[in-house]
């Protein structure tokens, strides 16, 4: 990643940074709570300095004294390149999709 890389979500319930830095500090804690946490790519489209990747999400989330709830999301990036690293991703998911299956899996 760049320095000054920006990493976008546009779901209401992501939260956007920027700076490589600050991407750095959060990726433990993400991924602590999203267990065993595996994309895989449903379609790649590249063209120059910019890519899409079509994903499938899936982990167990893990929640503060709550059981894991095991989620199943997809979504898409954008990536734009710069000098060979990414210099910003923006994350297209629903946010909705990944609530509805925590709120599932407490009901149930």
């Amino acid at each position: 990643m760049t320095e000054d890389f920006v990493n976008e979500h546009t779901s209401a319930r992501g939260r956007s940074l920027t700076g490589r830095a600050a991407y750095r500090e959060r990726l433990p804690g993400f991924l602590t709570t999203f267990a065993g946490l595996r994309y895989e790519v449903e379609e790649l489209l590249a063209d120059g300095d910019r890519a899409a990747v079509a994903y499938r999400m899936t982990a167990r989330m893990q929640r503060d004294g709550a059981p894991e709830v095991p989620v199943d999301v997809r979504g898409v990036f954008r990536f734009r390149v710069r000098d060979g690293l990414v210099a910003a991703r923006a994350d297209y998911w629903d946010g909705e999709v990944v609530a509805a299956q925590i709120a599932a899996a407490d009901s149930g």
